[in-house]
């Protein structure tokens, strides 16, 4: 049986679990080639995949019908929304992902969020980069509030860094918090609203489905101050673009710091990345190191041990 691996981070931080994959008897290919398969590749590189460990691309209706092979999918990475899960069901191909794997670094990305924007960060460097010595005035983070809207793994993270920083910390979850919980990472569990109207920093970590696409829309962004800072880490559709737009350029909240988008990368003309009190990365909270060397570690035993149940 074979299995293809097509994140470039795996040839980065993964390389040790080359042998194991094929002491457990399988034929592996790694994409070693530094730049992400085009769809054309994609499919190619995987035509007689038994298994495959995929970042961002696309297993859709379509490409699971050209591959019948595919016993296996696995997720290099928490958001599955790139892979059709019920028409994988149906085709009895099972489906996981590295629940886990890569929570710190994306959790420290959405505190560096909140620092770089108490300390203006991103304006100090860019006006010294311009031969402007601006001094711009800057506030602590001790007692603002801090809303979390989805406390799972990444959520929680974000919880104990931001009460280490002093921070007042709302959560929020689709699914119920149990009290334990709360108590034991010092937040106050309160109802989507409450986070909205109360926090001065609001930060999504929730997966991108039915129910959460366009959660934040423009009802929602008028119910936040005027001063709300809106963090994304998550996903890219959790966030209605148009309205949050909308939102920035008329001041209904105060900036928006994403490391996700809709479409990835975003066109020349879209207006969303050019409007000054939007901030943007581009999708990188995830890509440490050491986030992906746990990743790399997990996708392979996840894999191994799926294929191994088929058999």
């Amino acid at each position: 049986m074979k299995i293809v691996v097509t994140p470039r981070g795996f040839a980065k931080c993964g390389l040790d679990n080359v042998k194991i994959i094929k002491d457990a008897g399988f034929d592996l290919e790694y994409n070693d080639t530094g730049k992400a398969y085009t769809k054309e590749e994609f499919y190619e590189k995987t035509a007689d995949a038994d298994g495959v460990i995929v970042g961002v691309e696309s297993v859709d209706r379509d490409y699971i019908d050209a591959h019948p092979k595919l016993r296996a999918v696995v997720k290099f990475g928490v958001g599955t929304d790139n892979i059709d899960i019920e028409y994988c069901r149906e085709k009895g191909i099972a489906v996981d992902r590295t629940a886990g794997s890569n929570s710190r670094s994306v959790a420290e990305t959405a505190i560096s969020f909140i620092l770089a924007d108490s300390k203006n960060l991103y304006e100090s460097i860019a006006c010294t980069r311009d031969n402007k010595w601006a001094k711009l005035t800057g506030y602590e983070v001790e007692n603002k509030t801090v809303g979390i809207v989805g406390f799972g793994a990444i959520g929680r993270k974000v919880a104990q860094m931001a009460f280490g920083l002093g921070m007042k910390v709302l959560a929020y979850d689709p699914f119920a918090v149990d009290e334990a919980a709360a108590k034991a990472f010092n937040v106050e569990i309160v109802s989507f609203k409450d986070i909205l109207k109360r926090s001065d920093f609001v930060s999504l970590h929730l997966p991108l489905n039915e129910g959460t696409k366009n959660l934040i829309s423009l009802p929602q962004l008028k119910t936040m101050k005027e001063s709300t800072v809106l963090i994304n880490t998550a996903r890219g559709g959790i966030v209605n673009e148009e309205d949050l737009y909308t939102a920035l350029t008329e001041n209904i909240i105060r900036a928006a710091y994403f490391d996700v988008l809709t479409n990835e990368p975003p066109k020349e003309d879209e207006k969303l990345p050019k409007v000054p009190n939007f901030y943007l990365t581009p999708h990188i909270a995830s890509r440490s190191r050491e986030a992906e060397k746990n990743t790399a570690d997990m996708s392979t035993r996840i894999i191994i041990d799926l294929l191994k149940k088929g058999e």
